[in-house]
């Protein structure tokens, strides 16, 4: 059974691009409106009752004016005392989406259908009960942050005060802290779950709250997680750490595209272990060295990059040994005349643009932009009955530029700040899901920045580190789901 009722409430991931003059459009929010819906669902078994609240909230400045508003989709259990039900708040990343991925790929009542390796079916698409979603275990507010959704800036605001890391830290926040007043939800155990540059969000709200508002959460969830951003930059040549932090991202995708030779095509474990060995050793010191490499010790060192590759001798020694991510991805399977994938390397498409980086077209994103978006704008409306004529910004529409000039002043890395998080609030746990054929944020990066944190033992063993045989969005291959859902319950169970 679905009940709509309209609230007129009196008060209540990829690299991207500053945004529309809000002088370009009226006020798409003339007032907050919430349509709640009621529902049943099945997890695990369990029948669960809950309410669904879909609609937009005003963001104020420090004059009480309003500057924006966030559009949010929240499930909360019918009938459970706010105190002792834990509260989720959820978002992807980008910067510049929305957070449809997390909410109907993994964690919300609806999922979307896909096979079970999670290669998209014929249009129409179609979306079932999500079995494994976590309202089991928590209630879950989904934000979508200004510029993406139907998340606008307008009346006194401009997306200058939206679109950078900390300004989109300190709105997301304040979104947070008004709906925990709101809602009644201060006394709540409380969790953050971020995807990708949702990873950076979550770290910078855990500090910013903590430090502002006195907001301690039990745990965080980091899914495929990216917090020190100078492991993703190939375009300084002096920077060694991309490609020593990339190499064991590329032996898990030439090994499942089957370009490994024995032994090392024998397992993906051993292949992983070996390439993180080598990477962190021989390759890291011959990379340091430059061209003060010996000839001879440069070409074996090539030749081994090529083993753990699957790329010829012959190209590893024309890039000085660096491989940058536009290399592989146009090489691996160059003979068979394909691109293979940037979010999860499984995936591949005809090679029609090896030659223009520009024109680089991801077929793990392409495969999965329709199947969302399709389901999203139908549940939506049909489900929980969400009228709107704005366009919904899925991916990169509302956000056309970023400001990084105080974080990269932070040389680039936020991990400092979860530190100083875990040191405030040293019972907080922290989960950390990583997809071996994710290039977005590659797993041996993650590690590579949280063995740098400088974490005393005891916070140490609050980092719980998963891994999944699938991509950045791990949960599109329904063994993973299955598998992130368990490690999330056994999370929540620590966190608790």
């Amino acid at each position: 059974m679905k009940i709509a009722v309209l609230l007129l409430s009196m008060s209540l991931s990829f690299s991207a691009f500053a945004a529309e003059d809000k002088s370009e459009a009226p006020n798409p929010y003339p007032e907050e409106k919430t349509v709640i819906t009621e529902h049943s669902t099945k997890v695990g078994g369990k029948t669960i009752n809950y309410k669904a609240e879909t609609g937009n909230s005003f963001v104020y400045n420090d004059k009480n004016e309003v500057i924006g508003s966030i559009f949010f989709t929240a499930y909360t259990q019918k009938g459970a005392k706010a105190k002792n039900r834990p509260i989720t708040f959820a978002y992807n990343g980008g910067p510049g989406s929305a957070s449809v991925w997390l909410h109907m790929g993994t964690l919300g009542p609806k999922r979307v259908v896909m096979d079970k390796e999670g290669f998209p079916l014929k249009p129409p698409f179609d979306m079932i009960d999500n079995e494994y979603s976590l309202l089991d275990l928590t209630d879950i507010v989904f934000i979508d942050p200004v510029g993406t959704g139907y998340s606008r800036a307008h009346d006194k605001g401009t997306d200058k005060d939206f679109h950078g890391v900390w300004e989109d830290i300190s709105t997301v926040s304040e979104f947070i802290r008004l709906y925990m007043t709101r809602n009644e939800r201060w006394s709540s155990p409380k969790f953050l779950i971020g995807e990708s540059y949702g990873t950076t969000r979550s770290a910078g709200i855990a500090y910013h709250m903590g430090q502002n508002h006195g907001v301690y959460f039990n745990g965080i969830m980091l899914v495929s997680s990216v917090l020190n951003f100078q492991l993703d930059d190939f375009n300084d040549q002096m920077d060694l750490l991309p490609p020593v932090t990339m190499l064991p991202s590329y032996t898990a995708a030439a090994w499942y595209h089957k370009k490994l030779k024995a032994p090392l095509a024998d397992n993906l474990q051993n292949a992983i272990a070996q390439a993180k060995e080598f990477a962190l050793n021989e390759y890291a010191l011959a990379l340091l060295q430059g061209d003060n490499l010996e000839p001879r010790k440069k070409r074996a060192i090539a030749e081994r990059v090529a083993e753990l590759t699957g790329l010829s001798v012959d190209l590893v020694m024309e890039k000085d040994l660096r491989i940058s991510l536009n290399d592989f991805v146009h090489n691996i399977k160059r003979k068979e005349g394909e691109t293979i994938g940037r979010l999860d390397s499984r995936f591949t498409t005809p090679e029609l643009d090896a030659l223009n980086k520009q024109g680089y077209r991801d077929p793990s994103y392409m495969a999965i932009h329709g199947t969302y978006t399709e389901n999203l704008m139908t549940y939506l409306s049909t489900e929980l009955n969400y009228k709107s004529d704005l366009p919904y910004y899925i991916l990169g529409g509302g956000v056309k530029s970023w400001n990084y000039e105080d974080f990269y002043r932070q040389n680039r890395d936020i991990s400092d700040k979860l530190t100083a998080a875990m040191l405030r609030n040293p019972d907080m746990q922290v989960y950390v899901g990583n997809g071996y054929y994710d290039f977005a944020t590659p797993f041996f990066a993650t590690e590579y920045t949280f063995s740098h944190m400088g974490l005393p033992k005891q916070l140490k063993d609050n980092v719980h580190m998963s891994y999944y045989e699938s991509g950045h969005m791990m949960y599109i291959r329904e063994h993973d789901l299955i598998k992130l859902k368990k490690d999330l319950t056994e999370f929540f169970k620590k966190s608790l």
